[in-house]
């Protein structure tokens, strides 16, 4: 019986299933369980995270897509930008003093001369003012000729005393009150002169306050903006709750237009002041304007690593509008034999060109949406443009391209473009 006891024993031993082997016959691995887990949360974070750059309006910086053809690389450009009209004379007219408006005379699109009349502010109490001044000016007027007259007398008093005293037939005493008189009424006339004197800078000062209730152009150009209307109040300070202008219009010289445009710091050696140069409108893409260069702005933006460049247009006309866009070519003095050989297609700035997953694209802001576009760009940059060749996946002329897109820009993504500035 014992025996027969160890056997049996020995036989539920070998029967019994380890931990190890239970595991691995009867279902999935516990590590497998883990990684998937680790994957589904992977998953719910990237989703997450496009949710949030999806919905979230990221602000870019954009440039227009222009066309590219031989005749865009002109003979001897060395490099090209794009930038903005702006004007180097501009105002935004205001009144020295607070005060409502009765009449605004000039409407946007206007041309108005220097000194010509464009508003005026209700003037009665400092009318009134300027009328009190001159009325005390002209009494003090009137005093200053009576106290000449009384002089005069005195003086013709005092000669006919001092005869009469010399003659001996009046007295020394009277001849010398008679010179006394005479003092008396010179001092009487002086103290009237200078009291005229003040009455005449009290009228001068009315008179100033009262012609700032006209405004006046500043200089000769064009309205662009008309700030005010007749009824509200115009003060040259800032004032809270809203309810005050701070200024009636603005006023740009059309004659002092130029071109800023923003060059990559890296292409910045090539560019010289007094360098000849062609600006292109990208509202008129056949308009080549001469141009050369006035000056390179000494002073770097980090953000951008470019520099600001001046460049003057030869010649204005009324095509030419401050903040327009505008491409420029800065023309070297040889030409360059490969502008001939460009191939039509556009042109976007170098920066709007960026490798996603091993592929050149480029990201079109529509409606409010960054759009990518794989693109296949020419190998040769034309200064500090990339063509695009027709057939390559390319954006079109006039659709606005994201510069320097950032790595987490995805396809769909909400942007707002960011406002030029100059």
């Amino acid at each position: 019986m014992k025996e027969e006891s160890e056997i049996d024993t020995n036989l539920l031993n070998d029967l019994r299933i380890d931990g190890r082997q239970r595991e691995d016959e009867g279902g999935p691995p516990r590590w497998l369980w883990t990684a998937l887990a680790a994957a589904l949360l992977a998953v719910l974070l990237a989703g997450a995270a496009w949710w949030y750059l999806g919905s979230r309006a990221v602000v870019v910086q954009t440039a227009a897509v222009v066309a590219a053809s031989a005749g865009n690389a002109s003979a001897g450009a060395v490099l090209q930008a794009t930038g903005y009209v702006t004007a180097r004379r501009l105002a935004t007219v205001s009144t020295q003093i607070t005060g409502t408006l009765t009449e605004v005379l000039i409407e946007e699109g206007d041309r108005v001369q220097k000194g010509q009349v464009i508003a005026r502010l209700e003037d009665s109490g400092l009318r009134a003012s300027l009328n009190v001044a001159q009325a005390n000016f002209q009494t003090t007027q009137a005093q200053v000729a009576h106290a000449q007259a009384q002089l005069a007398q005195a003086e013709a008093d005092s000669r006919r005393q001092s005869e009469l005293a010399a003659s001996g037939m009046l007295s020394k005493q009277a001849a010398e009150q008679a010179r006394t008189a005479v003092a008396t009424f010179a001092a009487l006339l002086e103290a009237r002169r200078r009291e005229s004197d003040a009455a005449r800078a009290q009228m001068a000062q009315a008179q100033v306050n009262f012609n700032y209730t006209i405004v006046r152009a500043p200089f000769a150009g064009v309205v662009t903006v008309k700030a005010a209307q007749v009824g509200e109040i115009v003060s040259p300070l800032s004032a809270g709750g809203g309810f005050t202008r701070t200024g009636v219009g603005t006023i740009v010289d059309m004659e002092s237009l130029e071109v800023d445009v923003d060059v990559n710091e890296a292409y910045i050696g090539q560019v010289k002041p007094g360098m000849p140069a062609e600006s292109v409108l990208d509202a008129y893409p056949d308009w080549k304007l001469p141009s050369h260069v006035i000056a390179i702005v000494p002073t770097a933006d980090r953000g951008k690593a470019t520099l600001k460049v001046r460049v003057a247009l030869e010649q204005k006309d009324a095509r030419l509008v401050p903040d327009i866009g505008v491409r420029v070519s800065f023309l070297g003095s040889k030409p360059v034999g490969a502008a001939a050989a460009i191939p039509t297609g556009v042109l976007v700035p170098a920066q709007a060109v960026v490798q996603r997953d091993g592929q050149s694209v480029v990201f079109v802001v529509v409606d409010g949406q960054a759009r990518q576009l794989g693109v296949k760009p020419a190998a040769q940059p034309v200064g500090s443009m990339r063509l695009l060749p027709d057939g390559s996946g390319a954006p079109k002329v006039g659709d606005r391209v994201v510069l320097s897109p950032a790595e987490a820009l995805r396809d769909g993504a909400a942007v707002r473009p960011e406002s030029p500035t100059h």
